[in-house]
């Protein structure tokens, strides 16, 4: 179980390391063109959710407690790239089966 750290106050909330490592992409790259947007994630305990504004002036950090690099789900990462650009921002939703890739030849 990863941390989603935002803030210098050092805000957290606990997010599975794979789900967390397919929202670093998404916050990376939304960042990387200078978009802000609203982040919203239950807590883990059940307590409610919260909601983050994400702006490039920002600290965020991504705590992952596993030491190996899951494979990334590029259809995920596309969901959860709409879901960021939409008007009520990102949301974590189920991560979609990825298609089989057919070898040609």
């Amino acid at each position: 179980m990863g941390r989603f750290i935002y803030g210098n106050a050092g805000d957290a909330v606990e997010i599975e390391d794979r789900t967390l490592a397919h929202l670093r992409i998404v916050v990376m790259n939304k960042l990387r063109r200078s978009e802000g947007f609203m982040f919203d994630v239950e807590i883990g305990d059940g307590s409610g959710r919260r909601s983050f504004w994400i702006s490039p002036s920002a600290s965020v950090q991504f705590h992952f407690f596993g030491s190996r690099q899951p494979r990334i789900n590029r259809l995920w990462v596309e969901e959860l790239m709409q879901s960021a650009s939409g008007p009520n921002g990102l949301t974590i939703g189920a991560e979609p089966e990825e298609e089989a890739v057919e070898s040609e030849g």
